[in-house]
């Protein structure tokens, strides 16, 4: 207790200097403690960034089951939850999207029973309340807690995702956010009670309003993208979702998806245009798009989530051609054995992704995150290759552009795409690790990286502190990218910028690309962490940031699994006494919230 106190006391502070005009780019509501610094925004240059400006890469994977009645995470019913767990953060999945569905959250929020909850207890012996092998299952709500603290453990961050209004493995086939059984009030109380019960753990950074809006007129049921208050309005509908929750939890990343169809106004159609006029027939009055990535309406009608603007993120799904014979994919012969195909990066762009959600990373109008994108990679059901070629193009044009992504799945019983595990989730299916691993967030090393600040991203991953103690702002490509990254840094205080450079050789992708970083302190090069004095930075990366105030309280607390250098020690010592104390820490917080200069730290 003695060490929880004082960390506990550091974190307080925190919340009064932050609160009193502090220059941390994170909200004032959010201390900077372990459960809380994590938490993530979007600067002015469409970059999702750490509370330091630092850019990160959101690149996870998707695990459903608590959406299709499972209760649970599908594969538990043969497979260990928490082993499972580790193969994602040991493979470098740093977000877990989870699929949920309105009815369960609710269900969660009045205490509701357990229709079922399918759990092998041979398998799971520490998800009963025993503790051992046939005992009872525990509450899935329990479960799912569990399941939380494991992945903070692991350095996984999560995505809740409204997959569905009704719990239903055939739910996300409804159109809009609620049904008949659950309505917009209910999938406003769920989203609201969601957030605010996570919203001290920074372990749930982000929440996806809803899965797929879709439909067209003649469906009977449809979701649109205008500047109307209409019930069936998209974009309405996420600015009060997104507000629900950002009321609760201010911090937290809100996914809009997209919408499936938008009319062809500069033909003089509209929203109450037949999906396909016969006399004109194969033409169609919309731009059609796969289920919940046509953002067309944002270019005109832009969510708005006012004082939380930085916490906007769009978020379309792609397939391939085993999904659904699009006409982009110019494909001959029917599936699995087209007998030809012709796309390009070039012509998808053209055709289909330019126009339709590419535009928002292309303009830096904003972050995008691929909710989902997968399929087979097999001969046995993508015998033509076309499955394998969309999947590299669309691969590594999200490396290219730092496009954040959920990959799915890690699910086997995805029947049109398959997933990371297979023979009844026992075993990793390494051939399409291996194709999806490039766009996995890594130094050019090869060592994955966490969104944790102290929490390294499984058994080989490094923590958000390590990579930027190392790599001063820039996000470097990922090993085996073949992407050729020139960055720069940008000094937020005068604005300036100085080139840095990182290389990366294997070919994959000739494309050479600029991307440009955020950092609080460009005058300390990379070799800052040299034996050079810094006072204040305790963490020895060249500048000044919250990470040393939270090193330095978990140091003053007594806090085992931390580790601060010699050199850190000396810098840490703010106050001149012997020793990290929470003067220490005081005097850097005030620091940071602009109220001490570094002319107030006195040299031991």
């Amino acid at each position: 207790m003695k060490h929880a106190k004082k960390l506990a006391a550091s974190a307080a502070a925190a919340v009064m200097l932050i609160s009193q005009g502090s220059m941390i780019p994170m909200n004032a509501s959010a201390a900077a403690d372990e459960f809380h610094d994590d938490w993530l925004h979007v600067n002015e240059n469409a970059e999702i960034v750490d509370m330091n400006g630092n850019p990160v890469w959101l690149t996870g994977v998707n695990w459903f089951g608590y959406n299709v009645g499972s209760q649970v995470f599908d594969g538990v019913w043969s497979a260990n939850m928490h082993h499972c767990l580790e193969l994602i953060a040991d493979h470098g999945f740093n977000l877990l999207r989870v699929p949920m569905s309105t009815e369960i959250i609710l269900q969660w929020k009045n205490g509701g029973k357990d229709p079922m909850v399918k759990v092998n207890t041979y398998e799971n012996p520490e998800l009963t309340l025993e503790g051992e092998e046939g005992g009872t299952i525990m509450y899935s709500f329990d479960i799912w807690n569990l399941a939380v603290k494991w992945c903070r453990e692991l350095g996984i961050k999560i995505m809740m995702d409204i997959h569905s209004a009704s719990t239903n493995a055939a739910g996300h086939n409804y159109a809009l956010w609620y049904d008949p059984s659950f309505s917009d009030a209910d999938w406003i109380e769920a989203l609201s009670w969601f957030a605010d019960y996570y919203k001290d753990d920074d372990t749930l950074i982000a929440i996806d309003l809803k899965n797929e809006p879709h439909g067209k007129r003649d469906d009977g049921t449809f979701a649109k993208w205008d500047g109307s208050s209409d019930d069936n309005n998209w974009r309405y509908a996420a600015e009060r979702g997104a507000a629900a929750c950002l009321a609760k939890n201010p911090n937290l990343l809100i996914m809009v998806e997209g919408i499936e169809v938008y009319p062809k106004f500069e033909e003089g159609e509209d929203w109450n245009s037949n999906s396909v006029d016969y006399t004109r027939y194969p033409w169609s009055p919309y731009h059609g798009a796969w289920w919940g990535a046509n953002f067309r309406g944002a270019k005109d009608y832009p969510v708005n989530l006012g004082e939380y603007q930085s916490q906007l993120v769009y978020s379309p799904h792609d397939y391939g051609p085993m999904v659904w014979k699009q006409d982009w994919f110019h494909l001959e012969g029917e599936a699995p054995n087209f007998t030809s195909y012709e796309f390009t990066t070039e012509s998808l762009l053209d055709e289909y992704w330019r126009d339709t959600w590419a535009f928002l990373v292309e303009d830096k109008i904003s972050p995008l995150l691929m909710g989902e994108w997968g399929g087979w990679t097999d001969d046995e059901h993508d015998p033509s290759g076309a499955n394998r070629h969309w999947m590299k193009l669309l691969r590594d044009y999200m490396i290219e552009k730092r496009i954040h992504h959920t990959f799915w799945c890690f699910n086997e019983n995805s029947s049109d795409t398959g997933g990371l595990m297979y023979d009844n989730f026992q075993k990793w299916d390494d051939v399409k690790y291996e194709f999806v691993k490039p766009a996995l967030w890594q130094d050019e090393n090869g060592t994955f990286i966490s969104l944790d600040h102290t929490i390294p991203i499984g058994k080989n991953g490094q923590s958000l502190t390590e990579y930027y103690s190392t790599h001063n702002g820039i996000l470097a490509p990922p090993a085996g990218s073949g992407i050729t990254t020139t960055g720069t840094t940008t000094n937020t205080t005068s604005g300036t910028t100085t080139a840095s450079e990182t290389t990366a050789t294997t070919a994959v992708s000739t494309s050479e690309v600029s991307v440009t970083s955020q950092s609080s302190d460009t005058t300390a090069s990379s070799s800052a962490s040299a034996a050079k004095v810094k006072l204040g930075d305790a963490n020895c990366d060249g500048k000044i940031t919250v990470s040393d105030a939270v090193l330095l309280s978990r140091v003053n607390a007594e806090d085992n699994s931390v580790t601060i250098s010699d050199q850190g020690l000396v810098n840490g010592d703010v106050d001149g006494a012997a020793g990290i104390s929470v003067g220490d820490v005081t005097l850097v917080l005030k620091y940071l919230a602009g109220l001490a200069k570094e002319s107030d730290f006195i040299a031991q």
